[in-house]
């Protein structure tokens, strides 16, 4: 596991227990059994949708898109802010809202986890 994955493990403690994944090259990041994050080249990015959105594009952070056969492909997650890397209440409010997110996705798609 990279050491900035790990690091997550402490900057979102006081969130709650997350789990960190290989996945496609990079790590999905879970709690409670859904994924709300994802890091890929050691740069988090955070689950959104339309509730969530505004909030990440208020402060001017990307979208998480990868090339598919010459065509640009965007996910719903934005890069984190800076600010998580530091402030472990401001880590916990956006892991929240990302989680969140996350939650009502599952719903959307008749998932039992949601919690």
């Amino acid at each position: 596991m990279s050491q900035f994955v790990e690091f997550l493990h402490e900057a979102l403690s006081k969130f709650g227990p997350i789990r960190a994944r290989r996945m496609f090259g990079g790590y999905g990041i879970s709690h409670r059994g859904l994924t709300f994050g994802i890091v890929v080249d050691d740069v988090l990015y955070l689950k959104a949708d339309v509730d969530s959105a505004p909030d990440f594009e208020r402060q001017g952070l990307p979208r998480f898109a990868y090339d598919k056969g010459g065509k640009t492909v965007e996910m719903s997650y934005y890069q984190a802010p800076d600010v998580i890397l530091d402030d472990p209440e401001a880590a916990a409010g956006w892991a929240r809202r990302s989680y969140a997110a996350a939650v009502r996705a599952a719903a959307k798609k008749g998932k039992g986890k949601a919690k």
